[in-house]
């Protein structure tokens, strides 16, 4: 199969992300990079503030993936948010620490040789998206991850007991939204960027 055959083929598949469509913070970017000759991406999100559980077994598969969102949230939200979660936690007598997560802007994108890639890696690591490279080589195409760095990782609850406290939660999510702001403005450049020289 060749590549723009494989490009049209996966762009008219349905979206099967935990979320089901494409966030609205990074649509325009993606259908820019889509609209260009040798180009289609595989996967996208414009950031996040999640919460998880982390069993004790520590496995991967096993995270249990408690709240979400693609937009900035108020610290009061958050606050009801868990304290829900928790009480649920201790009526069912589950031991699992809670971590609250911020992740930063990320691509996958294919393109049809070397050079191009090459080159739409090189726009990104300008902006920002530094932890970006090669994924993978195949017969038809070049598979790329575009990773922005704004990153916050914290416990919040361990064994159903919430172990910060309010200063430190309304700091957390002041930051997180701040980190969410930050690689949303990377977003738009790169699509400036691509807009302006990619053709």
């Amino acid at each position: 199969m060749n590549f723009e055959k494989e490009k049209k083929e996966f762009l008219a598949k349905k979206d099967k992300s935990r979320k089901g469509s494409i966030d609205p913070k990074i649509k325009k970017l993606v259908d820019r990079i889509n609209s260009l000759n040798g180009f289609f991406t595989t996967s996208s999100c414009s950031g996040r503030m999640l919460l998880f559980s982390i069993p004790k077994s520590n496995k991967k598969n096993e995270v249990q993936y408690l709240f979400a969102s693609h937009k900035k949230i108020k610290h009061e939200d958050i606050k009801k948010i868990l304290k829900t979660i928790i009480t649920k936690i201790k009526l069912k007598n589950i031991k699992n620490d809670i971590w609250l997560r911020v992740d930063g802007a990320i691509l996958h994108v294919a393109s049809n040789n070397m050079d191009s890639a090459r080159k739409l890696l090189n726009a990104a690591r300008d902006i920002g998206f530094r932890r970006s490279g090669i994924i993978s080589l195949g017969k038809n195409r070049v598979t790329m991850e575009l990773v922005s760095t704004e990153n916050i990782e914290a416990i919040v609850s361990k064994k159903g007991r919430l172990v910060i406290g309010e200063d430190y939660l309304r700091v957390l999510i002041k930051e997180g939204n701040a980190k969410l702001e930050k690689t949303w403005k990377k977003i738009d450049k790169l699509h400036r960027a691509l807009a302006g020289s990619f053709h």
